[in-house]
């Protein structure tokens, strides 16, 4: 299988891209609560699923995909275990807990199509 390097590229580029902000938003701002509420932990829970997809993918762009993918699952759990626990009330709620963690589930699925789309099938000649 080939790759296109530059997909490759800019799917790596939005996926670290995107798992800094997680990580920011986690430890600096705080994604659920108020800065410094241990339930933004949980968005390390995405970062870990990430690494581990990752390298049992082998870093090719079909495991990177589902790597995504993997990722943007893990983070919807996440949100929807936050709202409805009410996790953070009354500072998150939930249209803000929906509208933060949607964004990082679209950044991380047009990153796994990226990655899917990286991936070029050798053309066969027929004639």
């Amino acid at each position: 299988m080939n790759i296109n390097r530059t997909t490759f590229g800019l799917a790596s580029g939005a996926a670290f891209v995107a798992t800094l902000m997680l990580v920011w938003l986690s430890l600096g701002v705080g994604i659920i609560g108020q800065d410094g509420d241990p339930a933004n932990l949980m968005y390390f829970g995405v970062i870990v699923v990430g690494v581990i997809a990752a390298f049992l993918g082998r870093f090719q762009p079909i495991g990177m995909s589902r790597a995504l993918l993997a990722m943007a699952f893990t983070q919807a759990v996440i949100a929807a275990y936050a709202i409805f626990a009410k996790l953070g009330y009354p500072w998150s709620g939930p249209l803000e807990l929906a509208l933060l963690n949607g964004f990082f589930i679209a950044i991380f699925g047009f990153a796994a199509w990226l990655f899917h789309r990286s991936a070029v099938e050798p053309v066969s000649g027929t004639a």
